[in-house]
């Protein structure tokens, strides 16, 4: 019943194009009418529940498949493949997405010193988390899609709801890396710190130890906790930054190929057409071919 009153909401008051809700910031249903190609994307702390059609999103050795009811809770910026597996005009792939609040999150600390945690001990933490729905924070993010209609309740009431449902899902068995945010000198928060500095300079030439000296680490130490984390290598993780930066001046800009690699800092741009190749299966000149034909 969540499910649907929530694509009820969606259908009555969200922006067609954008799939946005005016009144609620930070919600958002994500559409599409067809399945889809392997697609590379930044994701950025969100909780995503699918409504309708499926998904697989991977990052480094890590991959989930997503159905109605199935949620994804996404703790750093990362740099994901994802490919929509179901959907059609007649029933399109629906997802709602809530973008987190990191400093919502921190400020939860004292609150939650003491509370009992809902993942298991010998469950590792990841993050990028999957499960079904848990009623628990569900029911509170329907109360805040039903905001929609009412933007004096949304404005005096959405604040309340909103670390409500922070506060359900930091408690949830997929919270566990959100959990450790909450301390600003914790392993997660200072890979965090490392994301930030990445994502900022990701055409530079960036070492692990520069990194490392970014998040107060040793460079062991900086290596191990960056996989436990995202997934994938600091290096692994600059290079997708750097190939999805790519990916989108190619198809959505119609760039050339070597202005693309040299854009996102390669030298080379033979080096770059093989790691291209290589992420998206399909070399950067046939995209930039289409691109210019569409």
């Amino acid at each position: 019943m969540d499910i649907l009153r929530l694509i009820e909401l969606y259908n009555r008051y969200a922006d067609e194009k954008s799939g946005e809700f005016s009144n609620l910031p930070g919600l958002s249903i994500y559409r599409r009418d067809a399945v889809s190609d392997i697609e590379a994307v930044m994701y950025e702390p969100v909780i995503c529940l699918i409504l309708q059609g499926s998904k697989v999103t991977s990052i480094g050795d890590q991959s989930v498949e997503l159905s109605p009811g199935d949620a994804l809770l996404v703790s750093h910026d990362l740099p994901v493949i994802s490919r929509i597996t179901k959907a059609s005009a007649a029933e399109p792939y629906l997802a709602l997405i809530l973008s987190l609040d990191l400093a919502l999150v921190r400020s939860l600390y004292d609150q939650l010193a003491d509370a009992p945690m809902g993942a298991a001990p010998d469950v590792p933490a990841r993050s990028l988390s999957a499960a079904p729905a848990d009623p628990a924070w569900l029911e509170p993010l329907v109360r805040y899609a039903e905001l929609a209609g009412n933007p004096l309740d949304a404005r005096v009431l959405g604040p309340s709801i909103l670390r409500e449902i922070h506060y359900r899902l930091l408690l949830s068995p997929i919270g566990g890396m959100l959990r450790s945010l909450l301390l600003s000198d914790s392993h997660a928060s200072r890979i965090s710190r490392a994301i930030g500095r990445l994502r900022a300079e990701f055409r530079s030439v960036l070492s692990v130890s520069d990194l490392a000296r970014t998040a107060g680490m040793s460079v062991s130490s900086f290596h191990e906790h960056f996989r436990t984390v995202t997934g994938t290598t600091p290096l692994q993780y600059q290079k997708d930054l750097r190939l999805i930066e790519a990916r989108g001046m190619l198809v959505g800009k119609g760039h050339a190929v070597s202005e693309a690699a040299y854009a996102v800092g390669y030298e080379s741009p033979t080096h770059f057409s093989r790691d291209y190749s290589r992420k998206f299966g399909t070399p950067p000149s046939r995209e930039a071919s289409i691109s210019l034909s569409a």
